[in-house]
């Protein structure tokens, strides 16, 4: 696939993997939405400005379609976000583990939902998902 101009939506991508992945992805001339659950800053959107594409962020729930309205369509969505919460079970609240679920699984369903019927419509693009040996 051609990345030139595609829309990436990469979730979770304000630090570690998924910012090395949105990186990647716009050094090979794909626009990025960034996505986290802090705000998204300056600095870190300037980090790409020498890629000449566009980056936009959006912080908060996975399953805000506010970043996909932004760039039209998405070509390329990868789902990374996700978290932890090491505890053992015995510990671990009933709202801990709801988190947990909500964020890995329920956030990355509902953004693949948003993303599935213009993609199948269009009869292309890439759908990544992608998990830690914790998810």
């Amino acid at each position: 696939m051609e990345l030139k101009n595609k829309n990436v939506f990469v979730t979770g991508s304000t630090r570690g993997i998924g910012l090395a992945v949105a990186h990647k992805f716009a050094s090979l001339g794909a626009n990025v939405v960034l996505n986290g659950r802090s705000e998204i800053s300056e600095d870190l959107l300037a980090q790409f400005a020498d890629y000449g594409v566009t980056v936009v962020g959006i912080s908060g729930d996975i399953s805000n379609s506010e970043a996909i309205e932004k760039l039209g369509s998405v070509d390329v969505l990868v789902n990374n976000a996700g978290i932890t919460n090491d505890k053992l079970m015995l510990k671990m609240s009933e709202e801990d583990f709801e988190r947990v679920l909500k964020i890995n699984l329920t956030g990355a369903f509902n953004m693949t939902q948003a993303v599935l019927k213009p993609m199948s419509k269009a009869r292309q693009g890439a759908i990544i998902n992608m998990s830690s040996v914790v998810g």
